[in-house]
């Protein structure tokens, strides 16, 4: 038996990660690819090996977009959850292939997470448990502030 000897490093992260990672009707993959100037999302059904959806920086009513790469990244991503939302997909698995979760690959997620899918059970991303926090320690601060305000 032959071992696969892979040059790139991204290669081999992909490999590894693709064990682990199917996407199925119910929660399809939500792949990202990444180019030097471009960014590419399928949002992939592994079970039919269908693409449900896609969207790049290429598209004509992305193209005229000024910014950095990030931001238009960003775009793409809210543009593939639209069309994904249009389809009835609500829930979903994200691919970074072989990407480090950094930069565009990350403005792509936020985006998702933010247009409401989903990619964990009871998680909307942004709106998760960061916020909660956050909330609940503004509450406890406020009675703190009334307590002592009462005691004077």
């Amino acid at each position: 038996m032959s071992i696969k000897r892979y040059v790139n490093a991204r290669e081999q992260r992909k490999v590894r990660m693709r064990f682990r990672l199917k996407g199925t009707a119910d929660r399809p993959r939500m792949s990202v690819f990444r180019s030097a100037k471009h960014i590419y999302i399928q949002i992939i059904d592994d079970e039919s090996g269908a693409t449900l959806a896609a969207a790049s920086s290429l598209e004509p009513a992305l193209r005229s977009l000024e910014g950095n790469k990030s931001a238009i990244a960003a775009a793409v991503g809210k543009l593939a959850t639209e069309r994904a939302l249009a389809k009835g997909i609500t829930k979903l698995v994200f691919d970074r292939n072989g990407f480090h979760y950094t930069g565009r690959v990350a403005a792509v997620s936020k985006a998702a997470h933010e247009s409401g899918l989903l990619t964990k059970e009871g998680h909307t991303g942004s709106e998760g448990g960061t916020e909660s926090g956050t909330e609940s320690g503004t509450e406890s601060g406020t009675e703190a502030g009334d307590a002592t305000a009462q005691e004077q």
